[in-house]
């Protein structure tokens, strides 16, 4: 007999625990199930289709909204990430929801139908998540916040930019035993490339807006990381954090379903 997904494993423990209604879980297993409110049409069945609920990004939207598509979310999952949440949105929605983890660097806000904690995943892969520099911690904690939103178990390098090369090497052993690594950088890009060439395993890059003005806003380490010679690096858009933590995560998990079985 197969294992049922984890995200199955925490809806049926909801309903057993009376947080979430026998009907609502029922209609989370719906592929096209989604619920229209006022400014947003609700998607229910992304889980059921992509394997992880919708994710809320939040910038331009106002508390009141998030708090509206929050309530319906959680009646199907377990918790829900919001992205690009500002402070004061945090702060409102906080004292809304009793269950609240806001990480301020990354601008990330989970809200959860119980306690929401730092532990690490037994099944759920593994990610390394490494920074080129201070500067671009920002977007390699929205990586983070979304690897742990996941399941995934997540391990971050800090500072490892191509200026001082020695700083890699001393972590090319532990980031050999990560399933994917994303790289977090911006100037010339260089770094994702660097790391791709001790590993065996995908590379997920992702540029950030960081640098002097030839840097254009990102679209030097953008360009830089899409014409990398190493064969393991893929390429998500300019400060996405979300994105390039999804990926990694999708190909940790996939590999840790394959070792079960």
């Amino acid at each position: 007999m197969s294992t049922p997904p984890t995200e199955w494993l925490e809806l049926f423990q909801l309903v057993a625990a009376g947080k979430v209604t026998a009907e609502s879980a029922a209609a989370s297993l719906d592929p096209a199930a989604m619920v229209t409110i006022e400014g947003a049409t609700v998607d229910l069945g992304r889980a059921a289709r992509c394997g992880f609920g919708e994710v809320i990004y939040g910038e331009g939207k106002s508390p009141e909204l998030i708090q509206n598509i929050t309530e319906q979310l959680l009646k199907q999952q377990a918790e829900v990430l919001v992205t690009r949440c500002d402070s004061v949105s945090a702060t409102m929605l906080t004292e809304v929801f009793p269950h609240t983890r806001y990480e301020t660097l990354a601008r990330t806000l989970r809200i959860g139908n119980q306690p929401i904690d730092g532990r690490q995943s037994e099944t759920g892969g593994r990610v390394a998540v490494v920074c080129a520099g201070s500067t671009d911690l920002p977007v390699a904690r929205e990586a983070s916040e979304t690897l742990q939103w996941m399941g995934i178990n997540v391990e971050t390098f800090d500072d490892l930019g191509v200026a001082g090369p020695q700083r890699l090497l001393s972590a090319v052993e532990p980031l050999r035993r990560a399933q994917a690594i994303v790289v977090v950088a911006g100037m010339e890009g260089a770094l994702p490339s660097a790391v791709a060439g001790h590993v065996a395993v995908p590379v997920i890059a992702v540029p950030t807006s960081v640098g002097y003005g030839a840097a254009l806003g990102g679209m030097t380490a953008l360009m830089g990381m899409l014409i990398s010679c190493a064969a393991n690096v893929s390429v998500v858009n300019i400060d996405a954090g979300f994105k390039g933590g999804y990926v990694a995560g999708l190909i940790a998990r996939q590999v840790a379903k394959a070792a079960k079985h």
